[in-house]
């Protein structure tokens, strides 16, 4: 005779594999049932290397893939910046197209990236149109984009998105970015920051502001608070906003600029 549980032990690893067997069959009905990204047989699209090799020769068939125009595009980016002007404005309209037509996410985040190295006039409206896109991969690279920009106007879409964007990750792009552009706008928009509740927030915007002040005033927001607010104080202890100095001194214009900004 043998012991009960030596009997029993077939029959229990059959159990156990048709559960197994059973649990894979419902994965993959749900992953038909699903109807996401690509279709009921997206799930097995990626792990059937057989299955993405058919589809891509398929492709290849119609015509460029969406893998090559990705690469053509990131080529572009890098060379774009050292093209003739002439060159540049054609690519800036194609650009402009890939923008505003292109459904690929990726595709348009390029194209921002792109036109970041462009000298052309209409620069800066083509990465303005990143901030608008409804992508969040697209807006933090018109961030970065801004950042790069030399065009005054670049600091004040940056400032702009501080003020209006509900998501961290694009905020935390645009004081990123701000910290590359010296000016009052870059100051008072940082300054801003630094009363946040989120600590990362706030020592993204501390490093900022030592790239745009060149100083450094430790890791304390209120250390930084205090010193860029009496920086606003003039020579003579004027109340800020008040017509201290001589006309068209920094003083002067910084606090034009801040009751300009309040007002509107």
């Amino acid at each position: 005779m043998f012991p009960k549980s030596t009997i029993n032990q077939p029959t229990s690893l059959h159990n156990r594999m048709t559960r197994i067997v059973s649990g894979g069959l419902m994965i993959v009905l749900c992953v038909f049932a699903s109807g996401c990204h690509d279709g009921p047989l997206y799930g097995l699209k990626q792990v059937n290397p057989y299955y993405v090799m058919r589809e891509w020769k398929r492709d290849k068939t119609l015509g460029v893939t969406d893998h090559e125009r990705r690469i053509e595009l990131q080529s572009l980016a890098n060379q774009i910046g050292d093209m003739n002007a002439k060159d540049q404005a054609f690519w800036a309209t194609h650009l402009g197209k890939i923008m505003n037509n292109d459904p690929s996410p990726e595709m348009r985040r390029l194209s921002v990236l792109a036109a970041s190295e462009l000298k052309t006039p209409n620069a800066i409206a083509l990465i303005e149109r990143g901030l608008d896109d409804e992508n969040l991969k697209v807006q933090m690279e018109a961030c970065r984009s801004l950042g790069k920009r030399p065009e005054p106007e670049a600091a004040q879409m940056l400032a702009s998105v501080l003020g209006t964007t509900p998501e961290p990750d694009v905020k935390n792009s645009a004081i990123a970015a701000l910290g590359k552009h010296k000016g009052n706008i870059s100051v008072d928009s940082l300054r801003l920051i630094l009363e946040d509740q989120n600590p990362a927030t706030t020592y993204l915007a501390m490093n900022s502001l030592r790239g745009v002040m060149g100083k450094d005033y430790g890791n304390d927001p209120k250390q930084w608070i205090a010193a860029i607010d009496q920086q606003r104080i003039p020579a003579g202890g004027a109340v800020p906003g008040s017509p201290a100095g001589p006309t068209g001194s920094d003083d002067q214009l910084r606090y034009a600029e801040r009751n300009e900004r309040q007002i509107r």
